[in-house]
């Protein structure tokens, strides 16, 4: 790893993005750990360890964060922003830390305090703090931890120190990928955990089962914490059960039902949300009954009703008007694996949506917008999307073809510009030099498109070489149709960022 020893006079927001994609892994480098099958695990935790070390902190200093901390294969993040926005609802004299990942357009999004994402300066004097501790002080104890931290560990240290800086009341903590071995988890004592919906995600390239999965996610568990669980298959949930014994949870609770939820409108779409809103709300009682004894132990206090109304998560099951478009929306879901996927289209096929709610509704076409990493597989995504709307018009029995459901279908890369340049913040080297030029995965999807729709016309299929040229062709066909259309975006939760950024949607979407 190179050193950036040169301390520059005037140090911008800019130059923090610059040097924090200096620690993003290549393809290659990923390639490697997957290869691994996760053996490189081990280290995890050791090595981060020694970077709090080495930027001023114990793993003891971290439990003055009151933390709040969040797992699972989907949902984590949706259950993060609901617990967050219940407790700025229920104290909103307290000081609310909410860290998550990946972004969409800014990584000031991964760090928000009060519901506000760090300002540019703010962003640039913390990054630069722990940057300078680091460079500083090169005493490592593990011959195998290198110089510098990846992208998201150095992040996740970032977060850690705004947040002590700042002082915040509590802390609402994302886990990355997985659990045991994962960058959040040196936390010694969190106030309480919770792991949402279980299934095979990404991981599931290593070849995991389920029963590994759990095993993982509940590796959040700790000694004399009360961890949750929303329901879940089985053998999963005996494995959630064992590892609540082993690392001796205070108690292990799967989420009631409340009644009183159906009636609500969550802020966040989709009927996948409501079990997401339950674990929040247990997270929520679990963590105020132990920090403040004059808390209303009601069933759905009216604070926290509130907060479920007002949950905002940009890119999952979100619906846009293009501000420069009349007859433009757009529906942006970063969903990226089957089960996710799946919920996606409930969403958008459904009426009032992507289906027409009565007959008088005038006509719209309809545009899918779609890209996933090479090292997924494609086909199956696509399958699962092509399954589900059939399964969705069979449910909503309308005269619907599967088939001709959508007017236009646009594979893209995840390059944001169209001269082959990235934002600054959506910047990734681990995209492969040879995919990206030969558009592989790209071709790959429409293939597979074409394979699981041989009836769809192929002109109307269509491979790109960036989000903005793809945002272009979307607006050249709602320009030259006299109907509105509507435009899911999905399979990549980095296109949907793009989008955001090429279509200008940055002021109405985040």
């Amino acid at each position: 790893m190179i050193k950036f020893l040169r301390k520059m006079s005037t140090r911008t927001y800019q130059d923090a993005v610059s040097h924090l994609n200096s620690l993003q892994s290549n393809a290659a480098t990923l390639d490697a750990v997957r290869a691994s099958g996760g053996r490189l695990s081990q280290f995890a935790i050791p090595e981060m360890i020694e970077y709090l070390e080495r930027i001023g902190y114990k793993t003891e200093d971290l439990n003055a964060l009151k933390v709040i901390h969040i797992t699972g294969t989907k949902g984590k993040g949706s259950t993060s922003a609901f617990t967050d926005c219940i407790l700025r609802h229920t104290k909103p004299d307290w000081k609310i830390g909410l860290y998550t990942s990946p972004h969409l357009v800014a990584v000031r999004e991964r760090i928000r305090v009060n519901g506000r994402l760090l300002s540019e300066d703010d962003f640039t004097k913390y990054f630069f703090q722990v940057w300078d501790r680091l460079q500083a002080n090169d005493s490592r104890q593990l011959e195998s931890t290198p110089f510098m931290p990846g992208y998201f560990r150095f992040v996740t240290l970032m977060a850690f120190h705004a947040f002590l800086s700042l002082g915040v009341d509590a802390t609402v903590l994302e886990v990355g990928v997985g659990g045991t071995y994962d960058s959040t988890n040196i936390v010694p004592k969190p106030v309480v955990t919770g792991i949402t919906a279980l299934g095979i995600d990404h991981v599931g390239v290593l070849g995991k089962t389920l029963k590994e999965i759990a095993w993982q996610k509940g590796g959040i568990y700790k000694e004399g914490v009360p961890a949750f669980s929303v329901e879940q298959p089985s053998e999963g949930m005996q494995v959630l059960i064992d590892r609540a014994k082993e690392l001796k949870a205070s108690e292990f609770t799967v989420t009631p039902s409340i009644p009183e939820i159906s009636n609500i409108k969550l802020g966040l779409a989709g009927a996948h949300q409501v079990g997401n809103a339950l674990l929040a709300v247990q997270l929520a009682k679990a963590f105020l009954s132990r920090s403040d004894l004059t808390f209303e132990k009601a069933n759905l206090p009216s604070s926290f009703v509130t907060g479920l109304q007002k949950t905002k998560w940009p890119g999952r099951c979100q619906t846009v008007a293009d501000p420069a478009h009349s007859n433009l929306t757009w529906y942006l879901d970063g969903a990226h694996t089957n089960e996710s996927l799946e919920c996606c289209v409930q969403w958008f096929v459904q009426p009032g949506v992507g289906l027409k709610s009565s007959p008088a509704i005038r006509s719209f076409q309809r545009v899918l917008l779609f890209n996933t990493s090479g090292g997924r597989t494609g086909f199956s995504f696509l399958e699962t999307v092509h399954k589900q709307i059939i399964a969705q018009i069979n449910k909503h029995e309308t005269p619907e073809d599967p088939a001709t459901f959508f007017d236009h279908v646009i594979f893209c890369t995840n390059v944001t510009y169209a001269d082959g340049g990235f934002k600054g913040d959506l910047t990734a080297v681990s995209l492969s030099p040879d995919d990206l030029a030969q558009l592989k995965t790209q071709h790959q999807l429409a293939d597979a498109w074409s394979s699981l729709v041989p009836s769809f016309p192929r002109e109307r299929v269509y491979v790109l070489p960036s989000i903005e040229h793809a945002t272009r062709l979307v607006q050249s066909l709602s320009m030259t149709s006299e109907s509105d259309a509507k435009i899911l975006v999905a399979g990549s939760l980095h296109l949907v960022g793009g989008v955001i950024e090429v279509a200008n949607l940055a002021e109405v979407a985040l």
